[in-house]
């Protein structure tokens, strides 16, 4: 005896001009058979907000980028003290002559005072500068935390241990202040204290120091990521067919991390800025006459009260880059987690 059952079949309900209703919780128009990288990337281009930083984010890159070719167009360098080549652009107080800051169609941002350099030029190499050692000290704490964050979490055992009180013992450190301490520490284990310490090692003890002590915010929000997911069944599976643990991380762990990479990079690279810009305006950092954010500021502010245009346009252009990384940022964040809306 065969029985049937009745099925009812709930058609969509007809729109006013013909169409079909979209149903709640249905996938926009388009979403389906997106992969997640192409969701993101609309729900990132629909934030004017995220698209507004990207783009001035980009103009700041493309600017360190092309700093010489741009430095050779304009006809000055940001190390030519022009005051000494003709004195009438300064006055009888060392400063410029000319209103704001002597700024004028050969000097488009003034010059500055006492030595008559081109504040233009010192500001495009500037943001060179300080935009190469904040991403260069980025990338380098990325791959730190994500090698020992994934290690500890999937190895687990004493190694977590470990891992877990060392991570405890840097976020308890000031790192401002051992910033400032460890400077020199490094400086010495290159340098004799009588000679002069180069370019080069300024910005690779820079480098270093910031690395050593920002890696463990990401390696402690990487462990945790990797404690959860090192359980699921996908892991499980992977284990049951033999798979090796570098083809579990590379293959299982690593494509489920790169959201809070991510994210955790953003947040780095402006903190990098600031700090990189303060540690050269105490003196233990860049140093005059490398073109540096930090080093225009601690310039200017000497001068401020009578030449206020020399501050202004390094810490302007800090504060503009600044807010539009951090805003680029969070839309990133929101596009690629939109449940952290």
């Amino acid at each position: 005896m065969i029985s049937t059952t009745a099925v009812t079949v709930e058609l969509p309900e007809p729109e006013p001009g013909g169409g079909v209703a979209k149903r709640p919780g249905s996938p926009a128009p388009g979403a389906a058979g997106r992969s997640p990288g192409a969701l993101a990337w609309l729900r990132f281009k629909r934030d004017q907000t995220g698209v507004v930083s990207a783009v001035i984010v980009a103009f700041f890159f493309l600017t360190a980028l092309l700093a010489p070719l741009i430095a050779k167009l304009y006809g000055k360098d940001p190390y030519t003290t022009y005051a000494s080549q003709r004195p009438e652009l300064l006055n009888a107080f060392s400063y410029p002559a000319g209103p704001n800051g002597g700024m004028s169609g050969e000097f488009w941002l003034g010059i500055e005072p006492q030595l008559g350099r081109d504040v233009f030029t010192f500001l495009v190499y500037a943001i060179r500068n300080s935009l190469g050692i904040a991403l260069a000290a980025t990338v380098l704490t990325v791959v730190i935390g994500v090698v020992i964050g994934i290690t500890a979490g999937y190895v687990g055992g004493r190694t977590d241990y470990i891992v877990g009180r060392l991570i405890d013992i840097l976020l308890s450190f000031p790192s401002t202040l051992f910033f400032i301490a460890f400077m020199p520490v490094v400086f010495g284990f290159f340098v004799a204290p009588d000679e002069e310490i180069p370019t080069w090692l300024r910005a690779i003890a820079l480098v270093i120091v910031l690395s050593a002590f920002g890696w463990a915010s990401i390696a402690r929000l990487l462990r945790g990521q990797v404690l959860g997911l090192r359980e699921r069944e996908f892991i499980e599976a992977a284990k049951v067919t033999g798979a090796s643990p570098r083809r579990i991380i590379f293959t299982e762990l690593l494509p489920n991390l790169w959201t809070p990479i991510i994210i955790q990079s953003t947040l780095l690279l402006p903190a990098y800025v600031t700090a990189e810009a303060g540690l050269a305006f105490l003196g233990v950092g860049m140093i005059d006459p490398t073109p540096d954010w930090g080093v225009m500021i601690a310039r200017g502010a000497q001068f401020y009260t009578e030449d206020f245009t020399f501050m202004l346009f390094p810490g302007l252009s800090m504060v503009i880059f600044v807010l539009a990384f951090n805003l680029l940022g969070d839309s990133v964040r929101d596009a690629l987690d939109p449940k952290s809306q």
